[in-house]
């Protein structure tokens, strides 16, 4: 029985047969070819999901999963982590949990600053940008302060400055 080798792609008749990559052309990723100063951050380690059955939900992140319970407001909000991250589970009781085939869970995404006055500078950076903040800078009650916009496709994205994981206090 003989292999048949696509034309192009495979060539030579060695076991070390040589590999022809055909170059794509169009680029699927945008390439900005000018450099932007923005101000820093250390990723993305915050996470907050709308659920349905919050007893369920932190259950299983907890006793399954390992997470310690950080900080637990009321009953409607607990808040989640393995040490490095941040997990918040938001009450949906305003019916923004996930439907049945899964979507629409996510309340927002955090991405994570070394100090609260980073968030002030994304703010400033981001509005100079054209990007319209959903809620200006502020200081939550657990000492955590951020600000709100969203991204191009709707999805609400957090700057926090949340002490236990910054890396400062």
């Amino acid at each position: 029985m003989q292999c048949r080798r696509p034309p192009a792609i495979i060539e030579g008749d060695s076991p070390g047969w040589r590999v022809v990559r055909i170059p794509d052309p169009e680029p699927r990723i945008p390439i900005y070819d000018h450099f932007m100063p923005r101000p820093s951050h250390l990723g993305l380690r915050h996470l907050a999901l709308n659920v349905r059955r919050m007893a369920e939900m932190k259950a299983f992140y907890v006793s399954l999963l390992g997470f310690q319970v950080e900080w637990e407001p009321d009953a409607q909000n607990v808040y989640l982590t393995s040490g490095r991250d941040n997990l918040a589970l938001h009450d949906a009781a305003g019916g923004q949990a996930a439907d049945e085939e899964g979507r629409g869970a996510l309340d927002h995404l955090g991405l994570i600053v070394a100090s609260a006055g980073l968030v002030d500078e994304w703010a400033a950076f981001l509005e100079s940008n054209g990007v319209t903040l959903d809620v200006q800078p502020k200081t939550h009650r657990d000492g955590a302060r951020s600000c709100y916009f969203r991204d191009p496709d709707g999805n609400r994205v957090q700057i926090i400055h949340h002490p236990p994981i910054s890396g400062t206090t």
